[in-house]
């Protein structure tokens, strides 16, 4: 935590808000949007947060995709210590039946890794498991937003489609692993990199806030088995955050920028 505290207010200087938003005792479902490659400072900054407002006896999960316990042990291993699990279905329902709270980030590594031009716009890639998780387990979502983390990595582009067309060619996945994106970014170490390597994040402010819950009328698994009732949830979800991180950013990023 000491180390976390340091990088909260010297190197992220983060600024956060709308914590009264969650729910006193309940657990929920947290899904955020993150950026800055795999580093994701954002996340981390929201773990310390929650820790140093809640302690240690009121857990918070968060989901880290499978491939980055696989590829990058070490990064898991870091990851772990702030309360990150694996990606599973059964570990997420596992962690809500023990009234613990859940945080995933749907978009993934097309969300951390979408281009700089994109970096205000929400971008789920279309997933919407988090929608089926939150409505048979009968728990609210409470969004998260941050702005600012996509500086620390500048991610230029995404080379992913010209890179699998090589690959079906007979070149071989790095770690035998589909990254799903391959970037093309300006950052630490390696100054212009190619594909989703670690990084160290460049120190910039970074804003967090936590929204209002979102509860839904029907829950269970009937309602999870609904396509038409998950799209029609995952476009409120999407909708509402997208609307929070415009409000977020009108309210932070200096004007004509």
């Amino acid at each position: 935590m000491p180390v976390w505290a340091w990088l909260y207010r010297y190197y992220f200087r983060v600024q956060t808000s709308g914590w009264e938003h969650i729910p006193p005792q309940d657990h929920a479902l947290f899904v955020g949007s993150h950026n800055g490659g795999l580093a994701t400072p954002d996340l981390p900054m929201f773990a310390y947060d929650w820790y140093r407002r809640f302690g240690y006896d009121r857990p918070v999960y968060g989901l880290t995709h499978p491939k980055v316990w696989r590829v990058f042990p070490d990064l898991a291993r870091i990851a772990a210590q702030i309360g990150s699990v694996r990606a599973e279905p059964r570990i997420a329902i596992a962690a809500l039946n023990q009234g613990a709270s859940v945080l995933v980030y749907p978009g993934g590594a097309q969300d951390t890794f979408r281009p700089h031009s994109q970096r205000h716009k929400i971008h789920f890639a279309g997933r919407v498991g988090y929608i089926k998780l939150a409505l048979r387990q009968a728990v609210p979502i409470v969004p998260l937003i941050s702005w600012g983390a996509h500086d620390t990595l500048i991610v230029l582009g995404d080379c992913y489609e010209q890179v699998k067309a090589l690959h079906r060619a007979g070149m071989p996945w790095l770690f035998n692993t589909d990254p799903e994106v391959f970037p093309i970014y300006l950052g630490l170490p390696w100054g212009l990199a190619v594909g989703a390597l670690p990084n160290l994040p460049l120190p910039a402010q970074i804003h967090t806030r936590v929204c209002p819950p979102i509860y839904f009328d029907r829950t269970g698994r009937a309602a999870a088995q609904d396509r038409a009732y998950v799209a029609d949830c995952a476009a409120l979800v999407e909708g509402q955050m997208q609307q929070a991180l415009d409000q977020l950013i009108n309210q932070v990023e200096p004007k004509g920028t």
